[in-house]
């Protein structure tokens, strides 16, 4: 089921093959491998896109890709997975990370308003920016190691489970022990 949800989901490899900005990669992008879809490159993918989601820049989808190509991972899983990063998401999420960084740091935290723009980011900087980092690190590594766990057991659930169903259905009666009369001795 994992596998043909996330296919389902996943954009065209031609289209993201010719995107602007993936083209910097040149031929390393057309490795077989970056394409294939299974639980370790599912996960991995899912993981690194979690992680770059959580890089405060405007071209996570290039860095995710970058990671994907370092790891050996799914690519396009890795770019859309940076998404999770959105005009609506990003002020609640950065907001998060400034407040966790400053908890670490043993900081009290201020109160700020966010704004989307360089002009912000650059002014504000010097005065959020060791706990807003600190925090957007911390939190890119556990959303990260988060997502690869819940990724990689429900894949390992989702196999077992199917595996399961296959031999409740070749047995025929649903008991599970081949002898049709549902008491497991074969008599």
């Amino acid at each position: 089921m994992p596998k043909k949800t996330i296919q389902r989901l996943m954009p065209n490899p031609e289209k993201l093959k010719d995107h602007k900005h993936l083209k910097l990669f040149g031929d390393v992008i057309h490795q077989p491998g970056l394409w294939h879809l299974n639980r370790r490159s599912a996960a991995g993918a899912l993981a690194a896109g979690m992680f770059m989601a959580w890089v405060p820049v405007p071209f996570q989808m290039v860095l995710a890709a970058a990671a994907a190509i370092i790891l050996g991972v799914n690519l396009p899983l890795a770019v859309v997975t940076v998404w999770f990063t959105n005009p609506v998401t990003m002020p609640f999420m950065f907001y998060l990370a400034y407040l966790v960084g400053a908890s670490l740091l043993g900081i009290e935290a201020g109160h700020f308003q966010f704004e989307l723009s360089w002009e912000w980011l650059s002014t504000s900087l010097g005065q959020i920016g060791e706990p807003f980092l600190l925090g957007c690190l911390v939190l890119g590594v556990l959303s990260s190691l988060f997502t690869y766990f819940v990724i990689n057991s429900l894949w390992r659930y989702s196999i077992l489970f199917s595996w399961k169903k296959r031999r409740k259905l070749r047995n025929g009666n649903g008991n599970g022990n081949g002898n049709g009369n549902g008491n497991g001795n074969g008599k």
